[in-house]
């Protein structure tokens, strides 16, 4: 009984208290307050190309897929 109490009161508070440690450090770091006029325009150029590659991929695979089913 004494090592689940020990664990219950020193271990679980640690680890709650890592988690939003951790947490707090990835939200600092996704969150840019420099950013500029100009990289947010290169950022959305990249984004548009990314997404126009994955719909012309998902195109091309979906003929792929419909020349394998039907001979």
């Amino acid at each position: 009984m004494f090592p689940w109490l020990l664990f219950g009161l020193i271990a679980v508070p640690l680890v709650v208290i890592a988690f939003a440690a951790s947490r707090r450090r990835t939200v600092a770091g996704e969150e840019r307050e420099t950013e500029d006029p100009q990289e947010r325009e290169e950022i959305d150029r990249e984004f548009a190309a990314a997404e126009a590659y994955e719909a012309e991929w998902r195109k091309q695979d979906k003929e792929r897929y419909r020349e394998e089913r039907l001979p």
